[in-house]
Order: C-alpha cells, then sequence, then structure tokens
C-alpha cells in the first residue's frame, strides 16, 4: 500500500502539491479550514479530514501550504491542531512563505518534541507546480531532508538544501524580491513599447531573444497580453511577501528602493480591487499611472 500524506492548505498552491503526490503514488488526506477547497480536492477523488488533528493521526508526514507564518502557528500549536494529535507526525514539511524567525523559533520547538520540520518554500506559481517545474529551497536538519526526499522530490525535479531552520524562507525573501522586481519591469517595460507605438505580442518576442530575457517572460508575458488574470498566484499574496522583504531589510538596516516602490504599486493594485488576480495582473496598475 503506498504511504499516506497529510496535506492542510488546499488553495492554489495546495491544490497543485496534492496533484503532484497523487500522481506520484502517494495517498493524500487533505485539509483546509475552507470547505469548498475541501469539496473540490474530493470531486478529484482524494480524501479530506475535519481537522489538522485528524491529518496528524493518519499521516506521519505532513505537508503545510499555507498563507503565513500566523496560519502555520495555530494548524500546529492551535485547537485541534497537530500537536493535539495522540501521535503527533514525525515531519512537517512547510511549503508556506512565512517569516524566517517565527520559522525558526518554530522548527527549536518542535525539535524538543522529536518533531522534525523543514522550511521547503517553492519559487514557482501552481502551474509550475503541477508541471513540476518549480524549484524547492530547503533549510532544516540534514537528516529530515534526507528522510523527507521522496516527498521533495516529487514536487519539484531542483531540490536545493540550504543549511539550517530558516535558511529555505531566507531564500524565498530573496529569490521573490528579484522575481517581483522582474514581472513589475516586464508589465512597464510593454506598457511602454505600447505608448511608443509597438506591437506588444511582437515586442515581448523580441525582448526574449535580447539580454533583457527573464523567466517571467514565458510565465507571465502572455498572460498580461491576453488579459488573462485567472490566479495562479494571487497579487496579494506577493504584497505579503514584499512586506515581510522590507520587515527584514530594515532589520539590517538595508535601503530597498525598489521594493520601497514595488510594494506601493501592489497596495495600489490592491485597493483598486486587483487582489485576488494573478499577480501578472500589476500590469493593470502601471496602465492606470498616467500623469494628470
Amino acid at each position: 500500500m503506498s504511504e499516506r500524506i497529510g496535506l492542510i492548505g488546499l488553495g492554489l498552491v495546495g491544490t497543485a502539491i496534492a496533484g503532484r503526490l497523487s500522481d506520484e503514488g502517494f495517498d493524500v488526506a487533505g485539509y483546509d479550514i475552507d470547505r469548498a477547497r475541501c469539496e473540490h480536492i474530493e470531486k478529484l477523488g482524494l480524501e479530506t479530514l475535519g481537522a489538522p488533528a485528524q491529518v496528524a493521526h493518519e499521516a506521519e508526514r505532513i505537508v503545510l501550504s499555507l498563507p503565513d507564518s500566523q496560519a502555520v502557528l495555530k494548524v500546529v500549536e492551535g485547537p485541534a491542531g497537530l500537536l493535539e494529535a495522540e501521535n503527533p507526525p514525525k515531519y512537517i514539511i512547510d511549503t508556506t512563505t512565512g517569516d524566517p524567525e517565527q520559522t525558526e523559533e518554530l522548527a527549536h520547538s518542535l525539535a524538543e518534541r522529536r518533531i522534525h520540520f523543514l522550511d521547503a518554500t517553492i519559487s514557482g506559481s501552481s502551474r509550475q507546480v503541477t508541471e513540476r517545474k518549480a524549484v524547492l529551497m530547503v533549510g532544516g536538519d540534514r537528516e529530515a531532508f534526507e528522510n523527507c526526499g521522496d516527498i521533495l522530490r516529487a514536487l519539484a525535479d531542483r531540490v536545493f538544501y540550504l543549511g539550517p531552520s530558516g535558511s529555505g524562507s531566507r531564500a524565498k525573501l530573496a529569490s521573490n524580491l528579484v522575481l517581483g522586481l522582474n514581472r513589475l519591469a516586464l508589465a512597464e517595460g510593454l506598457v511602454f513599447a505600447a505608448d511608443l507605438g509597438l506591437e506588444p505580442a511582437a515586442f515581448l518576442e523580441l525582448l526574449k531573444a535580447t539580454p533583457a530575457r527573464s523567466a517571467v517572460m514565458d510565465t507571465k508575458g502572455p498572460k498580461m497580453l491576453s488579459r488573462d488574470f485567472e490566479p495562479q498566484a494571487r497579487l496579494r499574496q506577493h504584497r505579503k511577501d514584499v512586506a515581510i522583504i522590507l520587515k527584514y531589510a530594515q532589520k539590517a538596516s538595508r535601503e530597498l528602493p525598489l521594493s520601497k516602490l514595488h510594494l506601493d504599486i501592489l497596495e495600489k493594485a490592491i485597493t483598486a480591487g486587483d487582489g485576488d488576480m494573478d499577480n501578472s495582473a500589476v500590469i493593470r496598475e502601471i496602465e492606470r499611472r498616467r500623469r494628470p
């Protein structure tokens, strides 16, 4: 029989993770606070349970895909959380983009209870997870990393072990800084090209042949041009990431002028109602910005 893996958090990325694990032969038992998400997973033929503690009862290894560190703490330590299970899990693999210091604190707390915690952050959208084209950046105990290698490799063909707890979360923040600015620069460039009278689709193909090329031209360029903002990764989630980036920059007495501007643009986009769109919808905010 295939091993049962717990999965808590069935949003865009969580659903993609469920599909990857199932495709790789794991038996997935899921949970989400949103019943509609559970019903969606059930229609795909996967089982869901009523609380994190019930998931822990069913699986020794559990994957988390949650909005932020506070949600992780609630799932682990809150009422009917993982620690309330009669037999808590042995391994927790957290794919959440969270606060590195909170990640470290939780990992150390769980280690005292002989529970191994890996921060295994994902670089890539839900679609890239589905296609196994995402990248995993993992922090935590090396032995735990090795013991969960089959799950990690099921989710991505490129898995990087970066060191102690919190390393995956830190790498995700730095990676997302660059990725988000690449996406923003592409949006601004496409808008400017159109203002100059260039045909946007032809200009995008030209960009791909120049030193300006970036991966977002393949993943987000077509969405920007077609106005397809069906979410693969929500704009409001990236706003959360940029806020954490700036928090840690302030702690390091580091000025990040581009990220400060990026946060303002994302916040204005959310105010305009674009928060639940794909993060490629940042182009809409660039388009709205005209001199009086």
